[in-house]
């Protein structure tokens, strides 16, 4: 049985789409989870993936998550990382490992909840005095993070301007790659290379034109083409390569048609744009999808 497993807590963007939660995944291996970027909705998706079976996700086990870059769709669950699973007994203070720029956004969410934390330790709650607190480590390249069960590697994902990272988790049974946001590039190629789990965003490449000008030379410059993936993953040869934050270059946010058929057909166009280029294991990620 594998000791290690990637669940997709979150595979969206900052479309607010219903089925799709802010990004964020779990590398589990064993008893213990490691969690990649905290988009909207992550504590209750650990607690669905709870629910699911997972032991590892129960809410108030959440004590060690990774930061690819500090974009709001990748953080703003970072106020119930923080103050959930604390609220459910955490005992220990949240280890965060991220980009510049991470340790002032943790305390800035702290002191904004100083009211909720003073009643909860000295009103009626009596709550523990630690739970809440975080310990911040920013980083930089190389690994950030090792125990028993897990080494993490940090190198450069290129997104703009931001400081970004993508991230290597090697456990005793797999190497999981997790790219964050990213256009191609050669550090990809190298780091991820024979790697059994690829986690990996994507756009639409034929869908592109459809946008505006200022748009078409956004996501071409800062995110990672259907195209440009197959290409990257035929060199890589991940033994999975599993898609995230996918963007459909639509107009999500309408209801003048069947929203959830439109998506799915751009999904499968994403799907065989890929595998025009690749002609490995891949599929389209979504939330509380497990892969062994």
């Amino acid at each position: 049985m594998s000791r290690t497993k990637l669940i997709l807590l979150g595979a969206g963007t900052p479309n607010a789409e219903p089925d799709a939660c802010g990004p964020s995944s779990a590398v589990i291996v064993d008893d213990r989870a490691y969690l990649v970027d905290f988009g909207d909705g992550v504590v209750r998706q650990a607690a669905k993936a709870f629910r699911m079976g997972i032991d590892a996700l129960n809410p108030k086990e959440l004590k060690v998550a990774f930061s690819t870059h500090l974009h709001s769709d990748h953080t703003t669950g970072l106020a119930d990382l923080i103050f959930t699973p604390w609220v459910l007994e955490r005992d220990c203070p949240l280890k965060l490992f991220g980009p510049a720029g991470l340790a002032d956004m943790a305390e800035n969410v702290t002191k904004a909840y100083s009211i909720d934390m003073d009643f909860r330790i000295n009103g009626f709650e009596k709550a523990n005095g630690v739970g809440y607190k975080t310990q911040v480590t920013e980083i930089t390249s190389g690994v950030v993070y090792q125990d028993e069960l897990v080494k993490v590697e940090a190198f450069p994902a290129y997104h703009g301007t931001l400081e970004c990272y993508s991230y290597k988790f090697t456990t005793p049974d797999k190497l999981i790659v997790i790219s964050g946001d990213t256009c191609p590039s050669e550090t990809m190629v190298e780091k991820a290379k024979g790697c059994d789990i690829l986690l990996h965003e994507v756009f639409y490449a034929a869908g592109l034109a459809q946008r505006l000008p200022k748009w078409q030379k956004y996501h071409s410059e800062v995110h990672t083409s259907s195209t440009d993936l197959g290409r990257m993953a035929a060199r890589i040869q991940p033994g999975q390569l599993i898609t995230y934050h996918r963007i459909y270059h639509t107009e999500v946010q309408q209801n003048k048609i069947n929203i959830e058929a439109h998506l799915k057909e751009r999904e499968y166009a994403i799907l065989e744009e890929i595998k025009a280029e690749y002609s490995g294991a891949v599929c389209n990620g979504h939330d509380l999808d497990v892969f062994l």
